[in-house]
């Protein structure tokens, strides 16, 4: 598998949420505008890089018995320095995303990644694979944050959208807000994958129709 095709998977196709619906916790509870979502995703992005990349690194030299420890230990230590760069430098972020920064330490897909890709991979492959996971996390955060932030409260990263007028909807800020949100959010999901799926077939027909003619003249 090659590089394009890595982050193609980690991205999009096995997206953490979209596709997996791993790391819920942080998605439906700092979800409630895009910065939030985008912060929390970037801090789980850097976090997925460095642990990956530090996996495949000292792979060899882990014991497999305490592999997992070892995992969550370096995990922490990347989730340790987010932690305390926000706290020093967004102190106003830190304080809205509170205890789920700590928390990516026991995100599953973030473990995930460093026992089924990292600790298999070239460093290089590792650290495309946090960067395609970690956008794809990212991706999810913001749009289910874009999505409750314009309905709930008529604004987009802070930005009033529709005038001083708009009606909130506090359902959308609250928990059941964003179960609804991203349920509609994964059946266009699932829309967008049918459409490329049928438009990969027909590229695949396009280019097997001349070959198919050729076997029929000869």
């Amino acid at each position: 598998m090659d590089k394009q095709e890595i982050f193609t998977e980690g991205f999009w196709h096995n997206n953490t949420i979209f596709a997996q619906l791993l790391g819920m916790c942080p998605l439906l509870g700092v979800t409630t505008s895009a910065e939030n979502g985008f912060w929390m995703g970037a801090a789980t992005t850097f976090v997925l890089m460095g642990s990956n990349l530090v996996v495949s690194v000292v792979r060899g030299v882990i014991p497999k018995n305490v592999r997992i420890p070892a995992y969550i230990t370096i995990i922490a230590a990347f989730v340790t320095v987010v932690d305390m760069a926000m706290d020093a430098w967004m102190h106003g972020m830190y304080l809205v995303l509170g205890l789920f920064i700590p928390l990516i330490v026991v995100n599953c897909s973030v473990l995930g990644r460093a026992e089924a890709f990292a600790s298999k991979n070239t460093v290089s492959d590792s650290v495309v694979d946090g960067l395609s996971v970690g956008l794809g996390f990212t991706l999810a955060l913001l749009v289910l944050g874009g999505v409750r932030e314009v309905i709930g409260q008529g604004t987009l990263f802070g930005r009033p959208l529709f005038g001083a007028h708009y009606p909130d909807f506090l359902m959308f800020i609250l928990p059941p807000g964003a179960f609804i949100a991203l349920g509609f959010i994964l059946v266009g999901v699932r829309l967008i994958n049918r459409w490329l799926g049928s438009r990969a077939a027909l590229r695949w027909d396009a280019l097997q129709l001349p070959r198919r003619v050729r076997c029929q003249s000869a």
